[in-house]
């Protein structure tokens, strides 16, 4: 299932010559097609959890994902420039909100002791995407044309439905009746909006340096063109240890494993420039990005639930498209240093700036904590073990 929105999120930026070629327009308009999806998941998960509030979230997840078929296969069937954009904004609505309620189903399933790890179980889809789904998505959209990629994302979309109809158990589905004003305001309090910010900030520093990572092994480090599928592959390795080992530790102390893959990916953003000057150091820098920004995934997304414990099904979708902003804010701050002349590495040191800004976020966070007398990271297990089944316990 996230394999499947993972694959989709990202192939489009490896079809655009393609897609632009096909449709007769611009790569930079070509490239709105992938600013179009990140609107839809900025846009849709916050909605759709918040009006879905009360259903079964078996029922919801199902219909995510119905709706993602749907995007998908209109995105296939496009007959222009104009009707793709639709169709891909379409496709990003349910991106967030299926995320947002998966990782809270995920929750439910299983002991308290092992929350963070479901989450990142629940993640690994997409970080495998980047491993294995883009590439061979990317190659099936150069040999069968770019319109098959999109139907055979469809495709795993409704194996990916009847499996929730077949794993997911009615039991474990049904979301608190605090309708959708309970969960607006469960989203009032400043931890709730820290914690958000920490994911824009922390986000935000890997994709200032991953949105131009291809320019940085290229020009700085030397690497062929034909090898940046390969590196980009190893990220998606990288990423997947990352976001393996976040949600082991977070499991153990969620605090300290989010200030330690924070203070991590200000260190591997700072080095980028030493790192970039040879291949076999440029390769390793591709994999620590991975592993250090992703380790920080499954902490903040429980963080998020738990700041949020009246209404974690919106909580953690808004923090799905926290990440897309990030995505968007990133991408536009890494462009600013590069514009400025500041070289083809200046994106990661940006990144670094912003990392630090993570951590001062999730320090002031912390500060808040403190002052509110929740309990501190030792307890953090317990806490997160019972805030979502107890409505209230954690709202500040």
């Amino acid at each position: 299932m996230p394999f499947g929105i993972g694959t989709t999120e990202f192939v489009m930026m490896g079809l655009l010559p393609d897609v632009a070629d096909d449709l007769h327009i611009s790569i930079p308009s070509a490239g709105h097609l992938v600013s179009a999806y990140a609107l839809g998941v900025v846009i849709g998960a916050p909605l759709l959890a918040a009006v879905t509030a009360r259903m079964s979230r078996r029922t919801v997840l199902m219909g995510l994902m119905a709706l993602f078929v749907a995007g998908n296969a209109l995105s296939a069937f496009a007959p222009g420039y104009d009707s793709l954009l639709v169709a891909r904004f379409l496709s990003g609505l349910p991106h967030g909100a299926f995320f947002g309620v998966g990782a809270v189903v995920a929750t439910t399933m299983v002991a308290p002791e092992r929350k963070a790890r479901s989450v990142s179980l629940m993640f690994l889809g997409l970080t495998v995407a980047n491993i294995a789904g883009v590439p061979v998505a990317t190659l099936m959209g150069q040999h069968l044309g770019w319109r098959a990629t999109f139907l055979g994302v469809s495709t795993i979309g409704l194996v990916a439905i009847a499996s929730l109809a077949l794993l997911i158990p009615h039991d474990h589905t049904h979301a608190p009746a605090t309708g959708l004003r309970g969960e607006l305001a469960a989203l009032k309090s400043v931890p709730v909006w820290l914690a958000l910010g920490t994911t824009v900030a922390g986000f935000g520093a890997l994709f200032s340096a991953y949105s131009y990572i291809t320019p940085m092994l290229t020009d700085a480090a030397g690497y062929a063109d034909s090898s940046v599928t390969l590196l980009l592959a190893l990220f998606g390795v990288g990423a997947t240890v990352g976001n393996l080992l976040g949600g082991r530790l977070a499991d153990h102390a969620m605090r300290r494993t989010l200030f330690g893959g924070l203070a991590s990916l200000v260190v591997v953003l700072a080095a980028f420039p030493l790192l970039m000057r040879t291949e076999w150091s440029a390769g390793l820098a591709v994999v620590l990005l991975g592993v250090a920004a992703f380790v920080t995934g499954s902490p903040l997304q429980l963080m998020v639930m738990e700041k949020a414990s009246a209404a974690p099904s919106l909580a953690s979708s808004a923090n799905q498209a926290a990440f897309n902003l990030a995505n968007a804010g990133g991408a536009w701050i890494g462009g600013l240093a590069l514009a400025a002349g500041f070289g083809v590495t200046s994106p990661a040191v940006a990144g670094a700036g912003l990392a630090v800004l993570g951590l001062a976020v999730a320090a002031v966070s912390y500060a808040v904590d403190v002052r509110h007398k929740t309990p501190p990271a030792g307890r953090e297990r317990v806490v997160a073990a019972h805030a979502l089944d107890r409505p209230g316990a954690l709202h500040h």
